[in-house]
């Protein structure tokens, strides 16, 4: 369990979602399945698919602008820009560097690929750099899955969602920032969630796109039980290196996976549900993006205060993971 990496506060947040709403029922006249296998099985009643032409960068530029705006700072006091994304716009260059085109900021700017943990990855790296005296940083967290998604696959295309969620990082007081946090990955379990096409292991050929190896493919059951064990168990590491208890907690940010995950989660945590916010009815999954989008919505809505406790969670596709616990 690394060290803490305090004097990194989150100045602001900000998140977007595309406007087009595809609910359950609707999904229902694409795919074998129904509103109540889906809210039985997943929670999710509804989830945000981006319109036409509307890209990854898109979606990331709108919640940035406003996060920067809710600091009142412009691109121009960026000092780094992290997205956190595996449905960029394209392969090369990364999704980062068209978000800082399309702010019209100068500074590095950086993908990270740890999918339903990146955004956790992602803001620990940015609050090495905030210790070390950099100006704001800004990390994004976005997904775009709508268009890596088999349409005719139930076990992938009811769960996720389109969407995007930003913080600003800058320098802190010594009781704020990531006071204990833990990242990891279990490359074994890899195949359990991937999409098996279109890199240099097996690049995008006619046979690849007739069989549809370019699209997402999971094992959901699988993918649960691990998710079940590690979130039970990473949560109450990093709280106990926190030096604090699960009563301290005042809120816990957890990647919005499947509801029967959280419910399991919250049970072997120990954790009241009240402090448990949840937004996965509305949005889906939407790895690397769901994190940060609930942030925003704590913010928003009063639910988190300066001074807070929260736990953050993020897990899935590497299979990898992402924990710790912020002082808000």
């Amino acid at each position: 369990m690394p060290g803490p990496l305090p004097l990194a506060r989150i100045i602001s947040t900000g998140s977007y979602v595309p406007a087009q709403s595809l609910t359950n029922a609707e999904l229902a006249q694409r795919v074998e399945t129904s509103d109540d296998w889906i809210v039985e099985r997943t929670g999710i009643h509804e989830r945000r698919i981006a319109a036409d032409g509307e890209l990854a960068s898109d979606l990331a530029v709108e919640a940035s602008r406003r996060a920067i705006a809710a600091a009142g700072l412009t691109p121009d006091d960026l000092g780094m820009i992290v997205v956190a994304t595996i449905s960029a716009d394209q392969p090369l260059p990364s999704c980062a560097v068209h978000v800082q085109r399309k702010l019209g900021a100068r500074c590095p700017a950086f993908d990270v690929a740890a999918a339903c943990a990146g955004f956790i990855y992602g803001l620990e790296l940015a609050c090495r750099f905030v210790a070390t005296g950099t100006r704001p940083i800004l990390v994004v967290g976005v997904e775009l899955l709508s268009r890596l998604l088999d349409w005719s696959d139930r076990e992938t295309c009811v769960i996720f969602g389109d969407g995007a969620g930003a913080v600003l990082l800058g320098a802190g007081q010594e009781e704020q920032g990531l006071i204990s946090y833990s990242l990891g990955s279990e490359g074994d379990f890899g195949a359990l969630l991937s999409v098996p096409a279109g890199g240099s292991r097996e690049p995008v050929t006619a046979e690849a796109l007739r069989r549809g190896r370019h699209y997402m493919r999971m094992d959901g059951r699988a993918v649960f039980k691990w998710a079940v064990r590690m979130v039970s168990d990473v949560g109450s590491d990093v709280v106990r290196h926190a030096g604090i208890t699960m009563d301290d907690i005042d809120l816990v940010v957890m990647h919005q996976a499947n509801l029967r995950i959280i419910d399991a989660a919250v049970e072997g945590l120990g954790v009241d549900r009240q402090r448990v916010l949840v937004n996965l009815d509305r949005f889906g999954n939407t790895t690397a993006a769901s994190v940060p989008l609930v942030l925003d919505e704590a913010v928003t809505t009063g639910r988190l205060t300066r001074g807070d406790h929260v736990l953050l969670m993020g897990f899935g596709a590497g299979l990898t993971w992402g924990a710790g616990v912020l002082r808000y």
